[in-house]
């Protein structure tokens, strides 16, 4: 069975040589190009031309990327350098913007002052052969990405499918314009140009949300909340952080609620099977921490029924944790968390007043220490136990 190591490292290897395959056939496309673009005097072509130069450059961004993410981590990087594969792919897509203005700002010159351009069999052969050499490309690039779970290669598979379009559509308007005597040629490279330029910002936007901490996704919060109530002892979840250093290099916290009339010891026992089988099992580094949950005294479980049905009358997005009753000198204390959604219209001093307000009707006698928490991943709470 493999390590996480050689995991990384056989994953690396394969977006090397994707990378290599890239910078091979952009080169070659892109001599070929500028040689008919000069000869039939076509602007698209000698753009789409400058596009695959561009394409052999994100390529080369794309291979240092996936070297420099095998660094090992040190002491001013101890979560490693895998963060360096999502710098690559922003790179990419800001390069895919880049030839989208320059293709547009081309386009928009040869609308204003059209030019005649020559079609010939060798422009029909170059163009043809570019297309399925980027379909290809596409291909693979879809397949490597998915099978190493890399948004660089996806970045790149959007790129090659953005030229398989562009390309095509310079085809279409030489066409055009050889039977009709129309000239397309700036037309069309404006309109490939904004095409470009949309999918350049979906792709900005895909390869950003990583390096700004971006939420996990919905299916691995549920994946991670079925796994630990999957343990014995288990009895809710709550107050997920993941942060994501690059793959196979996630860390994250979370609380997990165990009965407080439990062994310590036994409960200790679980919460450390949960961590070494997250790192074993699916290469996360959790840190769970122990919420002690009263299941046996009734008093609690009323006031804990009261205190979650005043919550929901509020929003039935707020959930209550880490509830417990502390009494000391200066009385009674009912100390807990408020989990509050994204978006919630309240604010928090507001809101504990009005907690507080509801409490102090049958509890008069009870002083509220509420924590606001905010949700940095939306996992299910668990309803305490009955």
């Amino acid at each position: 069975m493999c390590t996480e190591a050689e995991k990384n490292h056989r994953r690396a290897q394969a977006g090397k040589k994707a990378g290599l395959v890239g910078i091979i056939c952009n080169v070659l496309l892109c001599a070929g190009k500028f040689i008919i673009g000069l000869l039939s005097g076509s602007m698209s072509i000698t753009a789409d031309a400058a596009n695959n130069l561009s394409d052999a450059s994100s390529s080369v961004i794309s291979l240092i990327g996936f070297r420099l993410s095998e660094k090992r981590p040190d002491a001013e990087h101890p979560y490693g350098h895998a963060r360096y594969e999502y710098i690559s792919g922003f790179v990419v897509a800001i390069l895919v913007i880049v030839i989208g203005v320059e293709l547009l700002r081309t386009g928009i010159e040869r609308i204003i002052t059209p030019q005649p351009v020559e079609f010939s069999a060798a422009v029909l052969v170059v163009l043809v052969l570019s297309i399925a050499v980027k379909l290809g490309m596409m291909i693979f690039y879809t397949r490597v990405g998915k099978k190493i779970d890399s948004g660089t290669l996806t970045a790149s598979a959007a790129d090659s499918r953005n030229d398989c379009i562009s390309t095509a559509a310079v085809l279409a308007a030489s066409v055009v314009s050889y039977f009709t005597s129309v000239e397309l040629d700036g037309i069309m490279a404006a309109a490939v140009a904004c095409f470009i330029l949309y999918s350049g910002a979906g792709l900005v936007r895909d390869t950003l949300d990583p390096l700004l901490g971006k939420a996990p996704s919905p299916e691995l919060v549920e994946e991670i909340r079925r796994k630990i109530l999957s343990y014995p002892g288990v009895l809710g979840t709550h107050d997920l952080i993941v942060h994501d250093y690059g793959h196979g290099r996630k860390f994250a916290t979370v609380h997990v609620e165990m009965a407080a009339e439990e062994n310590v010891l036994e409960s200790h026992n679980v919460i450390d099977q949960i961590e070494r089988d997250f790192l074993n099992d699916d290469g996360v580094n959790m840190l769970v921490h122990f919420d002690p949950v009263v299941t046996e005294s009734s008093a609690m479980h009323d006031i804990r029924h009261e205190l979650q049905s005043a919550v929901k009358l509020i929003d039935t997005r707020l959930s209550v944790h880490d509830l417990r009753m502390v009494t000391c000198c200066d009385g009674t204390k009912l100390i807990f968390d408020l989990a509050v959604p994204h978006g919630f219209s309240m604010n928090e001093d507001e809101l504990r007043a009005e907690v507080e307000r509801f409490m102090r009707r049958t509890h008069p006698d009870i002083i509220c220490v509420i924590t606001i928490d905010h949700s940095f991943a939306a996992i299910p709470p668990e309803k305490a136990p009955d």
